[in-house]
């Protein structure tokens, strides 16, 4: 597979030209050299018709779909998506989305921006689970306070959850409902046998965080449109996603796209399919040495250690201080992110230092349960509004302005325009999360 963008960099640095266009490094250094702006020949990301069309063209053959980059990562590619679905709104009717109440903070920043209502579909006992089924979907699409324009999944979520995609997108679409999946955590699954990539089950967009799963830089990512979407919304993709990106992305992040391209065409398929069946084969042996682990997704290896004595946090030092880093821990999970970039040795090395941890007695405390709280706002309203900074333990009764959440996992507790009850600010506590911000009563201010 050619790589367009690559080869443009390649033959421009070569050039020994004198830049006097941005970026101001001016091509001085290793990486520099293949950083470039909108020049003569590098085409441009919003308006593409050259080598970045090229590249897309070649990305939406691996994907089936029409699939467009983000160097902004899935955030952008999520905004633009909830945007184009905005774009089938029918009269002046204020457009609903169904979501699962585990999606990550930017569908809330997108609300606050587009404007749009929100009913939830309650999570587990964890804030970061959220599995539904298409049933309930049903249920929930006909017991909406109006006909919904889209539901919103999660899909795989941060634990490694995987949703019914395709039962729950032949519900959708018996009622005239776009499927919209936030699929950052599974740019790979197109190149399983067969594909658990969204679109391939049924979607009708999807954003993907390549550099999550798949060997690209950091802000590489991609917003995917199934033929199902009508075409005058599949050609607003770009004016999409330069709404809210900006104009100058990364062209060493495009170069990663681009050659990421070539890399999946060439026996990647095999690859994963390799390392997927040793993955497996290590969760077995995990489970038979007591370890509790949750999950389907193939890529990710979740551990509940409180079956095994120690909390996630625990689990956590105890790997570093044996060289291996973690991508999450709270008190209850353990979240690593294997890929077939690292070799057998070194899936060897975790397996091995895992087995090698004494187990201990179970501990038995549990998570707090998480209820959505009582919306008294809209998301824009209460983004919008005048607000302070206070501590958690004082925060029953107020209403949340920002988003109170770190990143990873960047998923909410408690939304924007809620009011914080107390079981909200126990779960804050529970997480180590002493500050939020609360909108101010402007009542109270004048008096």
């Amino acid at each position: 597979m050619d790589t367009p963008v690559c080869d443009f960099l390649k033959k421009y640095a070569q050039l020994d030209n004198l830049r006097l266009h941005m970026p101001g490094h001016k091509g001085k250094g290793e990486l520099e050299q293949f950083d470039l702006t909108e020049i003569d020949g590098a085409d441009s990301l919003y308006e593409a018709n050259g080598i970045i069309k090229k590249s897309e063209a070649n990305a939406s053959g691996l994907f089936g779909s029409d699939t467009f980059y983000s160097t902004e990562g899935s955030s952008l590619s999520i905004r633009a998506m909830l945007y184009l679905a905005l774009l089938l709104k029918a009269g002046d009717e204020r457009p609903l989305i169904l979501a699962g109440r585990n999606a990550h903070k930017v569908f809330i920043s997108a609300a606050a921006l587009l404007d749009f209502d929100i009913e939830w579909i309650a999570g587990d006992s964890s804030y970061l689970c959220c599995q539904v089924t298409a049933e309930e979907i049903k249920e929930r699409i006909l017991s909406a306070k109006r006909k919904p324009l889209a539901v919103y999944i999660t899909s795989p979520d941060y634990l490694g959850n995987m949703s019914d995609i395709e039962s729950i997108a032949k519900v959708c679409h018996s009622y005239g409902i776009l499927l919209l999946v936030d699929n950052a955590h599974g740019a790979y699954l197109a190149f399983t046998a067969p594909s658990l990539h969204p679109i391939a089950l049924g979607a009708d967009m999807c954003a993907d965080s390549a550099h999550k799963t798949l060997p690209s830089l950091t802000g590489a990512a991609y917003l995917h449109i199934a033929n199902t979407v009508p075409e005058n919304v599949r050609t607003r993709a770009k004016a999409a996603l330069s709404l809210f990106g900006s104009t100058s992305p990364s062209y060493l992040i495009l170069a990663s796209l681009d050659m990421l391209n070539r890399y999946l065409a060439d026996g990647y398929q095999e690859k994963l399919e390799y390392f997927s069946k040793r993955l497996e084969e290590l969760k077995r042996n995990l489970a038979t040495a007591g370890y509790e682990t949750v999950g389907d997704e193939p890529m990710k290896i979740t551990i509940m250690p409180k079956s095994y004595g120690y909390t996630g946090y625990e689990l956590g030092e105890y790997l570093k201080k044996n060289k291996i880093v973690h991508e999450f821990a709270d008190p209850d999970y353990l979240v690593l992110m294997p890929t077939p970039e690292i070799g057998e040795s070194e899936l060897t090395k975790l397996e091995v230092t895992l087995l090698n941890l004494k187990r201990r007695a179970p501990i038995t405390s549990l998570p707090p349960r998480i209820a959505p709280s009582l919306a008294v706002m809209s998301p824009r309203e209460a983004v919008l509004s005048p607000a302070e900074k206070i501590p958690t333990s004082h925060a029953i009764g107020r209403i949340l302005a920002d988003v109170t959440v770190g990143c990873p996992p960047a998923v909410p507790i408690a939304v924007s325009g809620e009011r914080i009850t107390k079981e909200a600010v126990q779960a804050f506590e529970y997480y180590g999360i002493d500050t939020c911000f609360a909108v101010i009563d402007r009542k109270e201010k004048l008096q």
